[in-house]
């Protein structure tokens, strides 16, 4: 019994040891950091759009007259002077039979006024015709040449009409619907439709900018802040509706120069090679255009930044002397998978990336590349 209560007093008196000494402190939490420099980041703006067509051609009737024949596959390619309908030539071959008969009559009626002319020219020297007789000699030779003339503006108007009963392509490109089909009446009065022919390659893409970031972009150059690339011609390449990229890039055409007051936007209009006709005019595409290079740009990955409950973009640092600081930046675009942040942070700053969850702002922390 004196020897149990001899070892109580002695773990009491053990336990009050362990209890007056202090208990070691814990490491600071380790976290990852990357060291943000200044580095040039293209400008790269991303905007709506549709395609159009290059060249569009309505193609009209511009006699009256019947179709007797197509000879197009709706959909195909078709070639620039391609005959696509027959109009029913028969009444302008009379036509033209006609002129001709008439320039024929003329020439002969100008024949004879002209050697009328030449006949009184020698008589009047003689008295054997008078001066009045002479003159209606040469002014009838000279309605006789107009007659001639005319009528051969009449045969050449004749053949012009004989020519559009042929209606051809006046482009090369894709042909779409008939809206005529053979035994039709086609009027030119009326300048009756009968296909659309159009040029899908290249192909326009017509974009719509925000007339904010167009003025943005033109202070950013004048101030030097940005810097274009090449003559002026910005790279851009397209996402389709599907979320793929199109292979082939397009260059910057122009920027209109009226801001539209419906939308308070430009258009932009850039061009695209459309070898394998992937792109068809009316398509929803969205552009990325690379109007210029940013060189006071830092780049962060995404894992570094967060949003606070205002929305702000924010980012925790280590300072020298490892302790953590919140920093408000503008971090307004991306690049690649990384924030391209333009304020906010300083040159050789440490901007933690992983870790984040474990540290808050004036925490001491260790740490590692």
């Amino acid at each position: 019994m004196n020897r149990t209560l001899k070892l109580l007093a002695a773990l009491v008196v053990l336990g009050g040891c362990v209890d007056a000494k202090e208990a070691p402190q814990a490491p600071p939490p380790e976290v990852s950091v990357v060291t943000v420099h200044k580095t040039s980041v293209p400008v790269v703006t991303e905007l709506p759009g549709r395609t159009s067509a290059y060249l569009v051609a309505q193609v009209r009737a511009r006699v009256d007259g019947i179709v007797l024949q197509r000879e197009f596959k709706e959909g195909g390619d078709v070639k620039a002077g391609q005959r696509l309908y027959q109009i029913d030539p028969a009444p302008y071959r009379a036509a033209l039979d006609n002129a001709l008969g008439a320039l024929q009559k003329a020439q002969a009626n100008l024949a004879a006024m002209t050697s009328q002319a030449e006949r009184y020219k020698i008589l009047i020297g003689g008295n054997g015709v008078s001066k009045q007789e002479y003159d209606n000699a040469i002014a009838a030779q000279g309605q006789a040449a107009a007659d001639v003339a005319s009528s051969a503006a009449a045969v050449q108007t004749a053949r012009i009409n004989l020519g559009y009963t042929d209606v051809a392509s006046p482009i090369t490109g894709r042909i779409g619907v008939s809206l005529v089909t053979p035994g039709a009446y086609v009027q030119a009065s009326a300048a009756t439709l009968m296909t659309t022919v159009q040029q899908t390659d290249p192909i326009y893409v017509d974009l719509n900018q925000s007339s904010v970031q167009g003025l943005q972009v033109r202070r950013d150059v004048a101030s030097g802040r940005l810097k274009l690339n090449g003559a002026d011609r910005a790279k851009v390449t397209l996402l389709l509706e599907d979320g793929t990229r199109y292979p082939e890039s397009g260059t910057l055409q122009f920027t209109d120069i009226t801001v539209d007051p419906g939308t308070g936007s430009v258009t932009v209009r850039a061009v695209f090679p459309n070898p394998d006709h992937v792109l068809l005019p009316g398509m929803f595409v969205r552009a990325r255009l690379e109007q210029g290079v940013n060189d006071q740009a830092m780049l962060v990955p995404q894992q570094g930044v967060t949003r606070d409950p205002k929305g702000q973009a924010t980012a925790l640092v280590v300072g020298a002397d490892n302790k953590v600081a919140q920093r408000v930046i503008q971090a307004s675009s991306t690049f690649g998978d990384q924030w391209v942040v333009e304020g906010g942070l300083a040159e050789g700053e440490r901007v933690i990336v992983a870790g984040l969850q474990k540290v808050q702002p004036g925490m001491t922390v260790r740490a590692v590349n």
